[in-house]
């Protein structure tokens, strides 16, 4: 069965970079605009990994994956933060509010297919 993943970003050309590198690599890929849509998403049609964009307006990515850890039926689910935002602060902020893994833009496809199938890997239980 296929790997679905919900890909966060408000930059529309971020978003089509992402999902042509995921589909590539066989991954069921489907993308939110915001923070808002992403929660929206999650609750109708739950992924198997979430790839969340941290600066976005309205709600960012730091208060999505907050959520998400704060909710009991999406708090083990991946979550991995992808952004331009490569200071240690940021870092070590998207780590804190949960993020399994924070990656920093711009990222190979090989990197983030790596990336994706390590978090898959590492989330299942059992």
């Amino acid at each position: 069965m296929t790997q679905s993943i919900l890909v966060v970003d408000d930059e529309p050309m971020a978003r089509t970079l992402l999902r042509l590198m995921l589909v590539r690599a066989g991954f069921n890929v489907t993308e939110a605009e915001d923070g808002f849509d992403a929660l929206d998403k999650v609750r109708k049609n739950r992924p198997d990994i979430i790839l969340l964009d941290v600066m976005m307006p309205g709600m960012d990515g730091f208060a999505v994956c907050e959520r998400l850890r704060n909710d009991v039926d999406t708090a083990a689910l991946p979550i991995i933060m992808l952004s331009a935002k490569t200071d240690l602060g940021s870092i070590n902020r998207g780590l804190r509010v949960g993020a399994t893994v924070y990656l920093t833009k711009p990222i190979s496809p090989e990197d983030l297919t790596r990336h994706v199938r390590e978090a898959l890997e590492n989330g299942k239980s059992g």
